[in-house]
């Protein structure tokens, strides 16, 4: 039985290595190495930040908190995970941070649904895909929980956590996104 053959891709190879360069010098405070993080990963932190969010000017302001967060807690990567795993990580909890700030007592209680101002978004964006354009206009919570379980690679356990909800909450949440998105779709 001869060994299956590995293709490894050079252009890979470097940009890990240059990734992980770049992080050791940002550790250091070298604000140049923390640049080129930051341009190789700001589309997608902008990208996860639009969608739970919906709204541009909100995914702006959050995706730069989001470095902002980063860079103060670069120390704090140990690189027991990947970067990128650790920066979404970072990503995902500045963005909920910024929703349970946003809203009043009464709607954290409450929950308020249906969100009008979502659909609206949704149609206005045009330079996004169809999916995306779609993903926005679904209710808040069925939103969130669609773009961490599906998008973001998140376990219902882990979303449960996150939005301190029951796993089955977050499950019939991301039931109801599909549900939406096959009817749109």
């Amino acid at each position: 039985m001869s060994a299956p053959n590995t293709v490894i891709n050079a252009e890979d190879v470097f940009a890990q290595k240059q990734e992980q360069e770049w992080v050791t010098n940002a550790k250091a405070g070298d604000r140049h190495a923390f640049n080129h993080l930051y341009k190789l990963h700001i589309g997608r932190v902008y990208a996860l930040c639009l969608r739970m969010l919906s709204n541009r000017d909100q995914a702006d302001d959050v995706a730069q908190e989001v470095f902002v967060q980063v860079w103060l807690k670069m120390e704090n990567f140990r690189g027991d995970a990947k970067f990128s795993t650790w920066l979404h990580s970072v990503a995902t909890n500045t963005v909920l941070t910024h929703m349970r700030k946003q809203k009043s007592w009464v709607q954290k209680v409450f929950s308020i649904e249906d969100n009008p101002q979502a659909e609206q978004a949704g149609n206005e964006i045009e330079d996004l895909s169809d999916l995306d354009k779609v993903i926005l206009r679904l209710p808040e919570r069925a939103r969130i929980v669609f773009v961490l379980f599906a998008v973001e690679g998140y376990r219902h356990e882990e979303i449960a956590t996150m939005l301190n909800m029951a796993v089955g909450s977050s499950k019939s949440h991301y039931h109801r996104a599909r549900t939406l998105l096959k009817e749109w779709l």
